[in-house]
């Protein structure tokens, strides 16, 4: 829509509208004129009166004045909070209309792309769609007089305090609390954005979902804590479970949460979780899913849409810490793992060893650049998994697939948008989908889902 044509729309005016859909972040989607403006706590299928809060060229924003009608679906929920920050923002829609709208939202993305054909199973939730994270990084601010840990209110750097978050495991939850204070009672600084000083930027806490055992990691912008022996002694003495205190230095100003440079102020560098039977060690600096019940569905999933033999070579593409090589290893001849990310390539390895595994090779590659390579030489595996990041697959890596022609390749998304675009270059290489896709929900009460799909060679 072209400035000119867009609705004449104001600061505070108020409107009455159907909400008709939602967005990628939760909010919901009124259309006034065609001109799309996207409200806050609102659901599909609610008529609402609102007040405009922001307009801009191609869209607007709205707060919600008074609901006219209420969509059945809607539940009242005692953390509107995680609606605010967007941690949770699908709290107020009841579980099983999300597990419904997930699905429908994969099935949208295979219509617009002209894949009617492509079947999209009803998503796998869970038993229990709170609590399940088993890691979560807390941003730590000097306000009110104290150290505060919270979450930023969409489009603000005022730090809301917050000590449950909803999604997290609750002893992570408490953990944050216990360590927070016992900073706050030693007078150990936050940094500050504005003027670059102070020291904590986020407290990091890791808990294995079967062993229990906890890792916290201070990040800061300096290489040592004021006390640093009696605060570690007083984080020692109130949180019992810790397994592993580390000093994460990270003085870069840029959005990365976490620095590579770590110090272990008690207990291991690491702590270990069981998933799928197989023992994971599990590093400050580690990619390990954040919600273990669903990934173990996941997983098992994956491994039973490629249906293996015993006898394949098998490639894991964007294969992290090796769960999901390590996973399928006994159920193949042999897996070869290629990541980027070296360290990660280095836990792959660790957590081979420890779980006795032989069959199983990991290569410190970018998976498109290795795949291109392994085109040339004329590598020819059995089988592909691929768990790419949300920007997907790139050309090269699918047009070294289509030379390297696996009989079968497993896609595991975390992007159904990206997941449909590589569907149909991957169809351009010879390959269909051979099995209805899955849609798993790994981060209930937002906005995401997981999907796993199989194609095979034409």
């Amino acid at each position: 829509m072209s400035k000119n044509n867009r609705p004449n729309l104001v600061k505070n005016q108020e409107l009455v509208g159907d909400v008709i859909d939602l967005t990628y972040e939760g909010l919901g989607v009124v259309k006034i004129d065609d001109f799309p403006i996207f409200v806050s706590d609102s659901l599909p299928g609610e008529k609402i009166s609102f007040a405009i809060t922001r307009v801009l060229n191609s869209y607007a924003f709205a707060r919600v004045l008074k609901r006219l009608t209420t969509s059945p679906d809607r539940v009242i929920s005692e953390h509107a909070d995680m609606i605010a920050s967007g941690i949770a923002p699908l709290v107020n829609l009841a579980y099983p209309a999300q597990l419904a709208f997930k699905r429908e939202q994969v099935r949208q993305l295979f219509h617009k792309a002209g894949l009617d054909q492509v079947e999209v199973l009803p998503t796998i939730g869970m038993a229990n769609p709170t609590h399940y994270r088993n890691k979560t990084v807390v941003p730590i601010k000097f306000q009110q007089g104290r150290l505060t840990t919270g979450f930023y209110r969409r489009g603000s750097h005022k730090l809301v305090p917050i000590n449950d978050y909803y999604l997290n495991d609750p002893k992570i939850d408490a953990a944050v609390g216990i360590a927070r204070d016992v900073l706050n009672r030693f007078g150990v600084s936050a940094y500050d954005e504005i003027t670059r000083e102070g020291l904590l930027r986020y407290l990091m806490v890791r808990r294995g979902y079967v062993t229990g055992q906890m890792m916290l990691a201070i990040v800061a912008t300096g290489k040592k804590l004021p006390q640093e022996k009696a605060v570690v002694a007083a984080i020692k003495k109130t949180l019992p479970d810790l397994t592993s205190l580390i000093l994460n230095y990270n003085p870069k100003q840029t959005n990365v949460q976490l620095g590579l440079d770590n110090r272990v102020l008690y207990g291991s560098p690491v702590i270990h979780d069981t998933l799928l039977g197989l023992d994971f060690e599990i590093g400050v600096n580690s990619f390990y899913q954040v919600n273990p019940q669903t990934t173990a569905v996941l997983y098992q999933k994956a491994a039973e849409m490629a249906d293996l033999a015993g006898d394949e070579l098998a490639i894991d593409a964007y294969s992290g810490i090796g769960t999901i090589g390590l996973y399928i290893s006994s159920q193949v001849k042999k897996v070869i793992g290629v990541e980027v990310v070296a360290p990660a390539v280095a836990d792959a390895k660790k957590n081979m060893q420890a779980n006795h595994i032989q069959n199983a090779e990991y290569i410190a590659a970018d998976a498109p650049e290795q795949f291109v390579k392994w085109a040339q030489a004329g590598i020819r595996p059995d089988v592909v998994f691929v768990d790419p990041p949300r920007k997907g697959l790139s050309p090269e890596l699918i047009e070294a697939v289509g030379q390297m022609q696996p009989k079968k390749f497993v896609y595991v998304s975390c992007n159904p948008a990206t997941l449909v675009r590589d569907v149909v270059l991957l169809r351009q290489q010879g390959y269909q989908v051979a099995k209805p896709v899955q849609p798993i929900d790994q981060f209930p009460q937002t906005m995401h889902v997981e999907c796993v799909l199989l194609m095979t060679r034409v």
